[in-house]
């Protein structure tokens, strides 16, 4: 990477920290609803988990918060 690179990056920083941030609250709160809960609309906690994991770039909490999360 040259200098330019970097100072592009550091450009972002502001950007890009909290939405990491928000990423891992997000995914925390996801993991931690999916293994306190017994009911799911559809699929399994196991699918949840994998899902929530594999899809962590915000879309796979919130496919399980719209698709997964039973009503209470």
């Amino acid at each position: 990477m040259s200098t330019a690179d970097l100072e592009k990056i550091k450009d972002f920083l502001p950007l890009l920290i909290p939405l990491v941030i928000i990423e891992l609250g997000l995914l925390a709160y996801t993991l931690w609803h999916i293994n306190t809960h017994e009911n799911y609309k559809h699929g399994t906690r196991a699918l949840w988990n994998v899902v929530a994991i594999v899809g962590m770039q915000f879309i796979g909490p919130i496919l399980y918060f719209i698709i997964g999360k039973e009503d209470e």
